[in-house]
């Protein structure tokens, strides 16, 4: 019988290159049944957290062993929802980040980020008034946006707002997406790449690790969030005109230090530079190719790259969030219904592919301290989307379904989870018409 908790965590552990013998260091407990989908988001969650504490005690050589409460996992991939700030619970999408109604289908727009918000009006030719008011369809700029929408293609919409700057994204299928030649590009790579760069000696120090942190939202933030919690010196950069949402700060800069730098700006790029030579791991978020012209490369430096769709692709250079890549992988139709999508209870794309980039740091600090040589992971939310659709077992009501033809007709029930070696599959005659049996027993 398939052990999910240790199977999802074997699945993973072999991806970042781990000593499958370690794995029986991994013990699971606590509150089951949280974190409920039709896709198995608790096993991806579980173990995700269980290779980055494995990844975490392999690095500082302890025994073990590692321990996985689902409690704690559960609770911490929705840790937006839980974050309190004086008392004031934060905003987790802004009034024009979601669903909206397309003349043949859906759309769902991320505009959290003001210069979002400003490319979704003017691709859509909606003046901006001011405010958003609420999130009624039918009143404000909230109904004008959805007007607009509904108007237009989903697809039309999708490529409008791209090309303005934005972010949108038609509703698609798995079946549609697995046909899309970005879902095909997916389909044919691996979670995550591990590649050796150079023969430098590892970029080690007296002191802490230190990590410099070019990342945003959440995955990249939760990755290097869970670096500072192992003592890493994390340093978060950002441009000073266009700082992290202050709610997002506040629930993924636990344990960091962050500076704003204008990289364009040539005394702010020095002290980027001084900082870059200086440090032993880098983690970047933004999107493909956006930070190529800074020259990032260093010899014996571990770096990490996270992109929503994958450095490759007709959309290998397109930003994207976890809720629109639930969107374009058919993830939002899987858990949705016939009259609306869905989603995920998490953002589990983004907790999940967080804590595995701080798994597969950890990892290539481990190895290069054995083998020396400059290194560079890259992960992506739609591979783990892709993963999270592909790999894990999901339940299958199917599986546990019989039947039977009858005295009552043809019947379908569910099957005894009362199972041993040599127990029966099934019962041995289907139910009867209720009272036509003789009242005694046979042979007697």
């Amino acid at each position: 019988m398939d052990n999910t908790p240790r199977s999802g965590t074997e699945l993973l552990w072999a991806a970042l290159g781990g000593d499958p013998a370690l794995v029986d260091r991994v013990e699971y407990g606590g509150t089951s049944g949280l974190l409920p989908a039709r896709l198995p988001v608790m096993d991806l969650a579980r173990a995700a957290v269980a290779v980055c504490s494995l990844a975490a005690v392999e690095h500082a050589g302890l025994p073990g062993p590692v321990r996985v409460d689902d409690g704690a996992v559960a609770t911490a991939f929705v840790s937006e929802r839980h974050l309190r700030v004086d008392g004031r619970a934060p905003v987790s999408f802004a009034p024009l980040s979601r669903f909206w109604r397309a003349a043949d289908g859906w759309v769902r727009t991320h505009a959290n980020y003001p210069h979002h918000r400003a490319a979704l009006l003017a691709a859509l030719g909606v003046p901006d008034t001011g405010p958003d008011s609420g999130s009624d369809p039918g009143s404000g700029l909230v109904g004008v946006v959805a007007r607009a929408i509904g108007e237009r293609r989903a697809v039309e919409v999708e490529n409008a707002v791209y090309a303005a700057g934005g972010l949108a994204v038609a509703l698609r299928t798995p079946a549609e997406w697995a046909e899309h030649p970005q879902g095909r590009e997916v389909a044919a790579r691996p979670l995550l790449t591990r590649e050796r760069l150079d023969e430098a000696p590892p970029r080690r120090r007296s002191g802490p690790l230190r990590v410099l942190d070019l990342t945003r939202v959440i995955a990249g933030p939760v990755a290097t969030r869970t670096l500072a919690l192992l003592g890493a010196d994390v340093l978060r950069i950002d441009p000073p005109g266009n700082p992290e949402l202050p709610d997002q700060h506040a629930d993924t800069n636990v344990g960091k230090r962050t500076a704003a730098l204008d990289l364009e700006r040539p005394s702010d790029r020095r002290t980027f530079d001084e900082l870059l030579d200086a440090a032993d791991v880098l983690v970047t978020g933004y999107r493909p190719g956006a930070l190529d012209r800074f020259g990032l490369d260093r010899p014996g430096l571990v770096t990490a790259r996270l992109s929503a769709w994958g450095d490759y692709g007709p959309w290998g250079e397109r930003r994207g969030f976890d809720s629109l890549v639930q969107v374009a992988t058919g993830i939002a139709v899987t858990e949705g219904s016939a009259e609306e999508p869905g989603a995920l209870p998490a953002q589990a794309l983004d907790h999940g592919t967080g804590y595995l980039l701080a798994a597969a740091v950890l990892r290539s600090l481990t190895e290069q301290r054995a083998e020396g040589g400059g290194r560079l992971v890259r992960l992506a939310l739609a591979q783990t989307g892709h993963w999270l659709t592909h790999a894990l077992p999901r339940y299958e009501p199917g599986r546990y379904v019989g039947e039977s033809d009858g005295p009552l007709g043809r019947l379908r029930y569910a099957l005894s989870p009362v199972s041993y070696e040599g127990a029966p599959a099934d019962w041995s005659r289907p139910p009867g018409v209720a009272g036509a049996d003789a009242p005694g027993w046979p042979g007697v």
